[in-house]
């Protein structure tokens, strides 16, 4: 199933398979790309940030953002 990063569960895993181009050199720069295994580490509530892991290093990222990036997660 693919969802918007932001809609992940606490310590749910996928693969990162979209971007849109705006976005897409920024996050390619932090070592986000399709194709990358992520984890949802955690997310603030009240519409704060999330983290996630991407190979051992933890990114936040701005709930406006992680509404655009597309994972695809097992149910």
């Amino acid at each position: 199933m693919r969802i918007s990063i932001d809609r992940m569960k606490y310590n749910q895993e996928g693969v990162f398979v979209g971007i849109n181009n705006e976005l897409r050199l920024h996050l390619a720069g932090m070592g986000l790309r399709a194709g990358k295994k992520i984890k949802m580490i955690t997310r603030e509530p009240l519409k704060g940030p999330v983290v996630i892991q991407v190979d051992h290093a933890s990114i936040s990222l701005g709930i406006g953002i992680a509404d655009k990036l597309i994972v695809e997660v097992d149910e």
